[in-house]
C-alpha cells in the first residue's frame, strides 16, 4: 500500500499498452482513423474533462458549441457510451480557488458518484489539490494529467520577472485574478508537492508534450526556447520533466495546445483537421485496464 505521503515523480518511464489484463472484461466502440481501427472503451464512472489556465469549458450561442476547450473529444467519448462533464473554472485563479470550484461542480453535477478526471496543464494541480486537500479522493477513481507543471515552468518565472510590473495593475484594474499566475512557478510549485500529497487509493497517470520547436510554429517559439535551455525537451510551455507524474507517463509528439486537440495551420503537428481517437482511446484503455 502506498504510503499517503508518497509524491510521484518517476523518470520518463513509458506506460505498458493496454490491454496487460486480457482478463478484465471491458466495453468499447471501434473508430476508423485512416487505414486503422481505433477502439475508445466505456467506463462504468463519468468523465471529468478539466481545462487549464486561461480555459474555458464551451463557447455556445443558444444550443450550438461555437469553441470547445477539448474540441473533439467530448463527442468521441460520447459516442463511446461514456458520460462527460466538463466545469468551468476561474481562468486566472489561483489552485486553491480553481480546486474549490472544481469540488462544487462534482458535488452539483454527480453527488456521491465516482469519477474519472482527465486534467489539461493546470487543471491536472487543481485536481491534485482537490484530491488531497478538500477531502475528495472517495470520489476520484484515477487522474490522468496532460501537460501539467506538475514542477511548475520556466516560462511562467520568465512571465513574472518580465511582466509582472506592467500586466498586473492593468489585471488588477479590469477585476481578473492574477494568482494563477504565480501558482504556476516554479518556485510556488515546490511547496505546493510538499503540501499535496497523493492518495493511495487515487491511481495517477501523466502525458507529456514534445514539442520540436521547429519555425513552422512560430507561436511556440519564444516559450519553448525559454523552457528549453532551463529544463530541456518540452511542448512549448512545460517541460517533460515538470510533466512526469504518478505511475508512469506517455509522450505525445507536439505542441502543448496539441494535447487537448487544437488544431492549427501553421503547426506541424496540428494540421487543419485532427482525430483524437488513437491518443484518447489509449488513455482511456489505460483506466479500463485498470478495473475502471
Amino acid at each position: 500500500m502506498r504510503s499517503l505521503q508518497t509524491m510521484r515523480f518517476p523518470t520518463e518511464r513509458s506506460c505498458p499498452e493496454y490491454p496487460s489484463s486480457p482478463k478484465i472484461p471491458m466495453s468499447f466502440t471501434l473508430f476508423t482513423q485512416g487505414t486503422e481501427k481505433m477502439r475508445v472503451p466505456k467506463l462504468r464512472s463519468p468523465i471529468v474533462l478539466v481545462h487549464g489556465f486561461f480555459g474555458f469549458a464551451q463557447v455556445r450561442v443558444g444550443p450550438l458549441v461555437l469553441i470547445s476547450y477539448f474540441p473533439g473529444i467530448p463527442v468521441l467519448l460520447r459516442a463511446a457510451g461514456n458520460r462527460v462533464l466538463i466545469p468551468r473554472l476561474s481562468p486566472t485563479g489561483g489552485i486553491a480557488d480553481r480546486a474549490a470550484q472544481l469540488k462544487k461542480f462534482l458535488q452539483r453535477e454527480s453527488p456521491g458518484e465516482p469519477v474519472h478526471i482527465v486534467a489539461h496543464s493546470m487543471g491536472g494541480l487543481d485536481a491534485r489539490y482537490m484530491i488531497s486537500r478538500l477531502d475528495m479522493s472517495p470520489r476520484v477513481l484515477g487522474l490522468a494529467t496532460l501537460g501539467t507543471p506538475h514542477r511548475g515552468t520556466t516560462f511562467a518565472d520568465w512571465g513574472i520577472r518580465r511582466l509582472e510590473r506592467l500586466v498586473k495593475p492593468l489585471l488588477h484594474m479590469i477585476g481578473i485574478p492574477t494568482q494563477g499566475f504565480y501558482d504556476l512557478t516554479t518556485d510556488r510549485c515546490e511547496p505546493f508537492n510538499a503540501h499535496v500529497p497523493d492518495v493511495a487509493r487515487v491511481r495517477y497517470f501523466s502525458v507529456a508534450g514534445r514539442h520540436d520547436g521547429h519555425y513552422s510554429s512560430p507561436e511556440w517559439l519564444l516559450p519553448y526556447n525559454i523552457v528549453l535551455e532551463k529544463e530541456g525537451p518540452n511542448d512549448g510551455v512545460v517541460s517533460l520533466a515538470s510533466a512526469t507524474y504518478g505511475e508512469c507517463l506517455d509522450v505525445w509528439d507536439g505542441d502543448h495546445l496539441s494535447l487537448v486537440n487544437w488544431v492549427g495551420t501553421m503547426a506541424r503537428n496540428r494540421g487543419p483537421s485532427s482525430e483524437p481517437a488513437a491518443r484518447y482511446g489509449l488513455l482511456l484503455g489505460r483506466l479500463a485496464d485498470a478495473g475502471f
